[in-house]
């Protein structure tokens, strides 16, 4: 019974993971993610150089200059967790992904 249900969950964990999709973040690059959108705010870990990062809804914040440009989008990798859109491959300079609530 137990193996049954493992299964079943991993099948429902496989389904929601193929929906995700992973970003690369700029080459040579340790990312800082902070609490919010802007650099003002603390950071909570750093990415290490390649990292790949999931983007679940994208704010308007604090305008900063990076490697892929300058822009005020932040991507929400994580419960309250940002990066600057600016270290992020996403191949547009514009919203990727839904406007966070």
């Amino acid at each position: 019974m137990l193996s049954g249900l493992a299964c079943a969950f991993l099948m429902v964990g496989a389904a929601h993971a193929e929906a995700v999709y992973y970003y690369d973040t700029a080459p040579g690059v340790r990312l800082n993610v902070r609490r919010g959108p802007g650099t003002q705010y603390g950071i909570v870990r750093v990415l290490p150089e390649g990292a790949k990062v999931a983007i679940f809804c994208q704010t308007p914040g604090e305008t900063v200059s990076g490697y892929y440009g300058t822009s005020n989008i932040w991507d929400n990798i994580a419960n309250g967790e940002f990066v600057s859109d600016t270290y992020v491959k996403t191949g547009s300079d514009g919203y990727v992904a839904s406007r966070c609530g």
